[in-house]
């Protein structure tokens, strides 16, 4: 999330602002009016189990709302557990001295567990802050954002990446912990920029050879940089390729369907939401197109917003059609930032037959919005994900068309 503009931008610094508190005024009013539809997973109601409900308060099992802000999933295939790790962000928000914008003192990473996406355990604090020492990365007045942990198959370690900067975001450097276990808790060892260039918002992605790369912001996130990581996940080849010159974007979430590598952005507006757009390449270290804003559904106010909210994370959806996925963002509320919310939505691939079928370029991927949704059941004989038809009749929602 850029918490700085460039003298290039393309709008101007009143309309941003008028169009930020605009956007700031409709989050905190859904704030406030979803409060009371806080799902809460310890209560045994069949109607209700199962279903995301995006941009409302999301419980743990101990009735405590999630703290993974910014966040990722791993999957652990031999326990068939899924791990989400993000910032966790429960504390007071105040205004940075020096820049002026919204921060919560860095508390360390969340991680909670689950069976099926839907109902989390807390597993705690996994990398937490450092307290005391002024000098020390993890600093409780530095940052610490959007952490993503990979498993490294050699060396049995579950590696953490993280981005590290300090309270003015001019150090834009990426961490490293490491682990023996995906509930930690995570030894911090370095900062570094990668090869030399600043980087911000990132992620990391782990292709099915077993090899992973960190793809983050760089260059005053004007373009996005790749790179590969070493053989031990612990740092970065020598290599750096670009992409995305000059188109400002951040927050990147990169998957993969049938060979063909995607990564969904977001432009760079501070707190603010804005438009997503999607990039299709048929080999990670590029060349990247972008193939347009893939939010479908709700509203033109929604859609150009990405259902006022910023992309973090996607994961293939479990039980699924292939080219089913969840597309993972957080609406970020600078108000007060341990309220910020969640908003999961499912995220369909078109196979490369039904592409070019006199269809706008935005099918190719599309994030579909429903108030109320789940991802199929197999003991049902699901195999594409479900919404409370009647829940959006009574709001007018767009069910997405049907898949042959």
């Amino acid at each position: 999330m850029a918490r700085w503009f460039s003298a290039g931008a393309r709008c101007s610094w009143r309309r941003l602002v008028i169009c930020s508190l605009a956007c700031l005024l409709i989050i905190q009013l859904y704030s406030f009016f979803s409060r009371v539809g806080a799902r809460d997973p310890r209560v045994d109601d069949v109607k209700e189990n199962g279903y995301y409900h995006p941009g409302r308060v999301w419980l743990d099992t101990d009735g405590n709302p999630i703290q993974a802000h910014g966040g990722g999933i791993l999957f652990d295939e031999k326990s068939g557990t899924y791990y989400w790790y993000g910032e966790y962000k429960d504390g007071p928000t105040y205004h940075a001295q020096k820049t002026g914008t919204a921060r919560v003192d860095v508390i360390g990473v969340g991680c909670y567990s689950s069976k099926n996406l839907w109902a989390w355990k807390y597993e705690g604090i996994v990398l937490a802050a450092e307290e005391r020492n002024k000098t020390h990365d993890l600093y409780k007045l530095k940052v610490l954002e959007r952490p993503k942990v990979i498993h490294n198959d050699k060396t049995r370690k579950y590696v953490m990446w993280m981005h590290i900067d300090d309270a003015t975001y001019s150090k834009a450097s990426v961490g490293i912990a490491v682990s023996n276990s995906p509930t930690g808790p995570f030894e911090y060892l370095h900062s570094q920029r990668p090869n030399g260039f600043d980087s911000r918002d990132m992620t990391v992605f782990k292709d099915d050879d077993g090899m992973a790369y960190l793809i983050y912001s760089s260059i005053r996130n004007k373009e996005i940089h790749i790179s590969p990581l070493n053989g031990d996940y612990l740092g970065v080849t020598n290599r750096t390729v670009r992409a995305l010159v000059g188109q400002h974007r951040e927050a990147p979430a990169v998957f993969k369907h049938q060979g063909v590598y995607y990564m969904v952005t977001s432009g760079c507006s501070g707190w603010a939401p804005n438009e997503a757009l999607v990039h299709e390449a048929e080999s990670i270290l590029g060349p990247w197109e972008s193939i347009g804003n893939p939010c479908v559904g709700a509203n033109k106010d929604f859609r150009v917003a990405t259902f006022f909210s910023q992309s973090t994370f996607v994961l293939p959806m479990p039980g699924a059609v292939p080219g089913s996925f969840i597309f993972m963002a957080d609406r970020w509320n600078p108000a007060d930032l341990r309220d910020s919310r969640y908003v999961w939505l499912p995220l369909t691939v078109r196979a490369r037959n039904q592409r070019y079928t006199g269809l706008p370029l935005w099918s190719r991927v599309s994030i579909f919005w429903h108030k109320k949704w789940r991802i199929p059941l197999r003991k049902n004989g699901e195999i594409d994900y479900v919404t409370d038809l009647h829940h959006e009749q009574r709001f007018g929602e767009q069910r997405r068309p049907a898949t042959k």
